[in-house]
């Protein structure tokens, strides 16, 4: 039976073969090598006892394969079958998540090759079939999330998945901080829109800033622009759009309110909640430019000193707020680390709180542009912190 069926698949790639030699784009030697190849993986493949490794290793070599086939149609100028082109390795794909609907591995394989070959419409049927059969996994539902922001710019879709995954996944940590990064995110571009379009805070027309990013690579950097965000309704570059402008300035993301909605909403739902809160903030503290940065850290840290004051991990949060958004040139930094280290006073110094102060504070005080007296009460901060630690004999 698996000998039949190797023989089936192997008899309907035989016209592509052919094709190839027809065409110079693999001589018969190669031709002879790559159906022997294929004879191998297909009755590998077709045994009771198949594996995820035994696919996956069939599907690298035919996307190895079809990597070789366009280079050579390249360079040699010939025009192949469109009906070819990556066929074979859609096709194995396909089988491989049917026999084993499992193997998340072969699921994330198969839309990763339809995300870089831009297939789309396949990709979207991909994601369907795979999140059905996986709906426990977090971190799919993420993937999925992360794609249609990314590739399509569709904040509607993405949110939905985060909505829906949160159906299954509401006690797994990862997808409230990833729904909550998506919402910063979706923020800091709509903030970046208002400075495009010439407006502060209080409406007035300011300057243009950039929003590249400046190469500190800790930091989230704004995403792109486009012009149709820009100017949706196409008018003159010398005009704005009265109606984006309205919209920009009416909206409650600028808030912040929506993040602030997806906490509230983690920590009825978690049980870890207050190593969650701490994972939360790490997060939104990532954003330096983001408008509301402060008011949603505040009412984090205010969520963590009204259920779990003591803990260690409310104190580092309550201890980094003073700093959030600020770079160390700054003129407001000096009064805000000072303020930051008054508020490590309130708490005992503990291992747990020690290794925080340091995981935080060492990369701040070799940063170049660091104030030179600031940088000798971090040494000094860190030499404390480090005292508290237990030795490694012990």
């Amino acid at each position: 039976m698996a000998a039949e069926k190797a023989r089936f698949y192997l008899e309907k790639a035989v016209p592509e073969l052919k094709e190839y030699e027809q065409k110079g784009i693999f001589n018969k030697d190669e031709i002879r090598s790559i159906a022997k190849k294929r004879s191998d993986f297909e009755h590998k493949v077709n045994t009771p006892g198949v594996t995820e490794s035994d696919y996956a290793r069939y599907i690298e070599y035919e996307m190895n394969l079809e990597a070789l086939r366009k280079k050579r149609t390249k360079r040699f100028g010939i025009k192949a079958t469109p009906q070819h082109a990556g066929r074979r390795v859609l096709f194995i794909l396909d089988r491989a998540t049917r026999k084993l609907p499992g193997s998340l591995g072969l699921w994330i394989q198969y839309i990763e090759y339809c995300r870089r070959q831009k297939m789309y419409r396949r990709l979207s049927d991909v994601f369907s079939d795979a999140l059905r059969l996986h709906p426990a996994n977090a971190d799919l539902w993420v993937y999925a999330a992360k794609y249609a922001m990314e590739d399509h710019a569709d904040m509607t879709q993405a949110r939905s998945y985060f909505q829906r995954g949160l159906r299954f996944c509401k006690s797994q940590r990862n997808i409230w901080v990833q729904y909550g990064r998506l919402e910063c995110i979706y923020i800091a571009k709509l903030f970046a829109r208002r400075r495009i379009l010439g407006l502060d805070e209080s409406g007035k027309a300011v300057e243009v800033a950039s929003t590249a990013a400046d190469g500190d690579t800790d930091m989230i950097a704004l995403p792109a622009i486009t012009e149709e965000d820009i100017n949706p309704t196409g008018k003159k570059n010398d005009e704005i759009d009265e109606g984006a402008l309205e919209t920009l300035n009416s909206t409650p993301a600028l808030t912040g309110a929506i993040p602030m909605a997806i906490f509230d909403a983690a920590m009825k739902e978690s049980k870890d909640n207050i190593i969650l809160s701490q994972e939360f903030f790490d997060m939104v503290f990532e954003f330096e430019d983001l408008p509301c940065l402060r008011k949603i850290l505040d009412h984090i840290v205010t969520h963590q000193t009204t259920k779990s004051p003591l803990h260690y991990r409310t104190a580092i949060c309550h201890i980094k707020v003073p700093v959030a958004g600020l770079k160390v040139t700054s003129p407001e930094f000096p009064q805000a680390l000072g303020i930051s280290l008054n508020n490590m006073k309130k708490y005992q110094l503990e291992p747990n709180l020690a290794q925080e102060l340091i995981k935080w504070l060492k990369p701040l005080s070799e940063n170049e542009e660091l104030d030179s007296a600031l940088q000798k009460v971090l040494e000094i901060t860190l030499a404390r912190a480090q005292k508290i630690l237990p030795s490694k004999g012990e």
